[in-house]
């Protein structure tokens, strides 16, 4: 490592053979070797001795929705990058609604880019919207280097993003298909919705009665029907129904072109523990019961479920009302997905090794980004986070960095700290201090 300018040094690195003690070697913001522990410094590298903290590569999430620009009072890419890089995360890709405009051109595209390019903190990419209007749109937008296309099954709760019936679904997947792009798509059936018991109110077990888990079943079974006929990349998001694993299961032995994403609330919170009212559980599809939650982590076990994404929806705090029909749906959850998944996978008897795969390798790989994410190894761009995985904290919504601090996990007590994370070999965030935005904005490359 004679060419070394920085070495992190750690009896616990995480790496594609293993864990172990090592030493990391990096040059020009790039991974150049994993040595041996003892392994000699260079005299021009600056050592950082990290002793039994672990080092893990840079989370990657791959389901934000940032809202900027246009709903900026609900989140924004200096508040959304911040947060994330305080819980590990490296890189985000930026969902296409909840912004105005919309990520549904390549115009639309310029302007989001515009708007974070001097305000990300970490790495930054996007999806395109697929609508039913803008079928023309999606090749321009994939050549402009979107990771992908996210549809909605059912309505989206904004105007601005109208949901893909049987037909525009269909035009929309052969298109894409067309050039084999991914299409990433929140299943739920707006008929199987339309037809549960709706009733207002506090009640969260109301709430969970109109969304049911046939909703997502079904939308999922068309889904693969679809691909199925066309041979298309698709990608289930914030999968909460463990009845649909059957199914996916069979799917991929089937050889349909299927991956699946669950996110930290559906494994860590039930539909028991939420009390009435309480509408920063919201969220659709919505957390389920226990037992439902029990398949799910057997599923991510068994690799039927891929990865683990935030799927971070903010809005502001005046939108949470005690009414569970007509509060905004969506759970915030950056900086605390780490250590939130963390302290339920060490107490269920998996290592961190287990949630790197989920919310590192994997995501890198969704979005095609593992030649340079996603694993601590030569090649790879320097991104760390460094964790006491021993360590825990309660959770206080006043530390939080999101704009808006409404949390689920407000008061629960978690595993894992962050100590610092890494971009390209540069601290970027240690015990609360920020450096100023060093990320980069990033487009699909193959």
């Amino acid at each position: 490592m004679s060419d070394a300018e920085l070495v992190l040094r750690s009896t616990r690195v995480i790496t594609p053979e293993g864990t172990r003690a090592a030493s990391v070697a990096v040059a020009a913001g790039t991974i150049t070797a994993v040595l041996p522990y003892d392994a000699p410094v260079p005299e021009t590298a600056r050592l950082e001795d990290l002793g039994d903290h672990v080092l893990l590569p840079g989370l990657v999430d791959t389901h934000v929705h940032v809202n900027d620009p246009g709903r900026t009072e609900w989140e924004g890419f200096w508040t959304a990058t911040r947060a994330a890089a305080a819980g590990g995360i490296t890189t985000l890709v930026d969902m296409p609604l909840n912004s105005l405009p919309p990520t549904t051109t390549v115009a639309h595209l310029r302007t989001k880019q515009q708007v974070a390019a001097d305000k990300a903190h970490i790495d930054v990419g996007f999806w395109g919207g697929a609508l039913p209007d803008n079928v023309k749109d999606l090749r321009p937008l994939h050549e402009a280097g979107v990771f992908g296309f996210k549809a909605f099954l059912s309505p989206s709760g904004v105007d601005e993003f109208p949901h893909l019936e049987r037909d525009p679904l269909a035009r929309t997947m052969a298109e894409i298909a067309a050039f084999d792009g991914l299409l990433i798509v929140h299943a739920e059936d707006p008929h199987r919705l339309a037809s549960a018991p709706q009733q207002p109110g506090p009640r969260y077990a109301d709430f969970l009665a109109s969304r049911p888990r046939d909703a997502e079943d079904t939308a999922i079974a068309q889904l693969i029907r679809e691909a199925k006929a066309l041979h298309a990349r698709v990608h289930v998001l914030h999968l909460s129904s463990s009845d649909a694993l059957p199914m996916i299961a069979e799917a991929r032995a089937e050889g349909v072109r299927i991956t699946v994403e669950t996110c930290p609330h559906y494994l860590t919170l039930t539909a028991e523990e939420v009390p009435d009212g309480a509408s920063e559980f919201k969220c659709c599809p919505p957390i389920r019961e226990a037992a439902n939650q029990d398949l799910l982590w057997q599923a991510l076990a068994d690799g039927t479920i891929d990865c683990v994404v935030t799927d971070h929806s903010p809005s502001t705090a005046d939108l949470k009302t005690d009414d569970f029909a007509t509060s905004w749906g969506g759970i915030s959850g950056l900086q605390l997905s780490l250590p939130a998944v963390w302290t339920e996978a060490r107490r269920r008897g998996h290592g961190l090794e287990d949630v790197v795969r989920w919310m590192s390798t994997r995501t890198s790989e969704l979005v095609g980004l593992d030649d340079r994410k996603g694993a601590i190894a030569a090649g790879r761009d320097a991104d760390f986070a460094v964790l006491a995985p021993d360590e825990t904290f309660t959770v206080d919504p006043a530390a939080l960095q999101h704009r808006n601090r409404v949390t689920a996990y407000a008061g629960k007590t978690l595993y894992g700290v962050v100590k610092s994370t890494w971009l390209r070999g540069q601290r970027i965030v240690a015990d609360g201090e920020f450096t100023e935005p060093k990320g980069r904005l990033l487009t699909r490359t193959n």
